[in-house]
């Protein structure tokens, strides 16, 4: 049902700890490097209006496409599908006592979320992701950045 995917280019972000606290708010620091998740309804991401593109709050490598996004009613920003295969790893997450997906970036191996196989149409997949894992790119235009 799922699958690992690999990153596409040769152009992996590899940091050391106290380079990514530097680069990172604390909050994405504990979302993207340690598996942290952002409580529900929180993010700024949520709801997003007009077309552009998901990126990774980590290393700008881009995500996921505005016109995959869907309200799924769980309270993070979700998606039926990522960019384009290779953009995000998948990898047997068994905390909590149950057997759930973890989706990272494929270019810096930062924490996104979950991938559920209860999504909608055509892929039957719902992209569980933390805004603190994401920035913004509306259209052609630069990246925004939350949080």
């Amino acid at each position: 049902m799922f699958r690992k995917t690999t990153a596409r280019t040769g152009d992996t972000v590899v940091l050391t700890d106290e380079e990514w606290k530097a680069r990172l708010t604390p909050e994405r620091y504990a979302v993207l490097r340690r598996g942290g998740t952002e409580p529900a309804w929180s993010g700024e991401l949520l709801h997003v209006e007009g077309s552009g593109t998901f990126t990774c709050a980590g290393c700008g490598a881009e995500l996921f496409p505005t016109d995959t996004k869907f309200e799924s009613v769980s309270g993070w920003p979700s998606f039926y599908r990522a960019l384009d295969d290779g953009v995000v790893d998948e990898h047997t997450d068994r905390t909590f006592g149950i057997r759930r997906t973890e989706i990272t970036c494929a270019r810096c191996g930062g924490h996104l979320g979950h991938v559920f196989p209860d999504g909608p149409r055509p892929t039957g997949l719902r992209y569980c992701v933390n805004s603190l894992a994401l920035e913004y790119r509306p259209g052609g235009g630069t990246t925004t950045s939350v949080g």
